[in-house]
């Protein structure tokens, strides 16, 4: 189980002698906050837990009256104590701020451990490398896996690909109108507006939404740049569609794969393969119920590839493993897999249409793969590679 693992990982690293800022970095509802209370009562120290979710905390006095409380436990007891602070990246000059409290405590030994929260990952990461590095360790926390689902909620393997990983939603499956409201309203709406348009420099905020849906409506599929520009109102340039496509995929909702190559100056220009990286921000939107989603071959092939695609990139979150795609002409391999030496090419059998022919053949005489993977058909059961962390297959 994956937040098992993250669970595991964080409590050693807080009851290890050294110091190091321990940063929880995923998009909304993964657990973070959950696993972070779940180590607080594990660690067999004083702690202090504390968000700046709401608007009114968000000042740098508010991050100094918290740690001034940890520090306080930390005095009472040779074990020291555990700070946990939430949504930390919703604090003008976060980093500044914890860089100077986090050195004098160096400094004066104090024996304070420190968690930090953060739902927006880019934001997170920009702000540890302006101004923190040597200090801080990141365990990125992904959505939710498909054997996590199961396990906690019962849900079949076409649950999981319609329904998608947002544990919060799963309660409210029963009234789909309800599961639908609230995935657009209290998770697709909250994390654009309060995620990234208010903590980012958006210039073209209608323009971001547009390509998010176009992510979504386009999900397993290969888009060039200039015909993004020809779907988008007021597109500016394919600079900005780059950009804009990275601060979604940091926010946990779509990203765009690059085209595997030898050659990382082509590998980056290349024309995205979009994909989401939970199914539910596609079917939220579709208009479709479950009954009619299953019953349409072409829509729920769609989901499977993008069920696999979001499952690569989760698994992946924080590795070395590169997850990319293969075409050349109207040949195409659905996902390319690489770490270090190793090479693994992998198609989807899903049952949709494609306007490319497989190209395994001739990706494998390029570029010598050491595994030709077929998930689904006669190949690896969608169930069981569901199962499996995508490193799995590469090693």
């Amino acid at each position: 189980m994956i937040r098992e693992t993250i669970h595991d990982n964080l409590l050693r690293r807080v009851k290890e002698p050294r110091r190091f800022l321990q940063v929880l970095a995923g998009p909304r509802q993964v657990g973070k906050t959950t696993l972070a209370r779940q180590v607080m009562e594990a660690a067999g120290m004083p702690a202090h837990y504390a968000s700046a979710d709401e608007p009114s905390l968000r000042r740098g006095a508010w991050l100094e009256q918290q740690w001034d409380l940890a520090r306080l436990k930390a005095r009472e007891t040779s074990a020291g104590a555990l700070l946990v602070l939430d949504e930390i990246q919703k604090v003008p000059g976060w980093s500044d701020a914890v860089k100077l409290l986090w050195d004098a405590d160096t400094l004066a030994r104090l024996p304070l451990k420190v968690v930090l929260l953060g739902s927006s990952p880019l934001l997170v990461q920009s702000g540890l490398n302006e101004s923190l590095a040597g200090r801080f360790e990141i365990i990125p926390v992904p959505h939710w896996s498909f054997t996590e689902m199961r396990a906690a909620f019962g849900w079949s393997l076409d649950q999981f690909m319609f329904y998608g990983a947002y544990p919060g939603a799963a309660p409210l499956i029963a009234e789909p109108e309800r599961w639908r409201r609230y995935i657009v309203d209290a998770l697709i709406e909250t994390t654009i507006s309060r995620d990234i348009l208010l903590l980012t420099r958006v210039d073209k905020p209608a323009l971001l939404r547009q390509m998010f849906q176009l992510g979504c409506d386009y999900s397993g599929q290969i888009l060039a740049y200039q015909k993004m520009l020809g779907q988008l109102h007021d597109a500016g340039n394919t600079v900005t569609l780059a950009h804009y496509l990275q601060l979604l995929q940091g926010a946990g909702m779509v990203a765009g794969l690059s085209k595997y190559s030898h050659g990382q100056v082509r590998q980056r220009g290349s024309s995205p393969k979009l994909q989401v990286l939970n199914t539910a921000l596609m079917t939220a939107q579709a208009g479709r119920t479950f009954t009619e989603a299953r019953q349409d071959g072409n829509h729920w092939g769609r989901l499977v590839e993008s069920c696999v695609g979001a499952h690569l990139l989760n698994t992946s979150m924080g590795s070395d493993l590169e997850v990319t795609y293969w075409r050349d002409r109207n040949q195409e391999v659905d996902f390319v897999l690489r770490q270090g030496k190793h090479l693994v090419g992998l198609e989807v059998k899903s049952g949709r249409g494609k306007d490319s022919l497989p190209g395994m053949a001739a990706f494998a005489r390029q570029f010598k793969p050491e595994r030709q993977l077929l998930v689904g058909g006669q190949g690896i059961p969608l169930e069981e590679f569901l199962s499996q962390p995508a490193v799995h297959w590469v090693q």
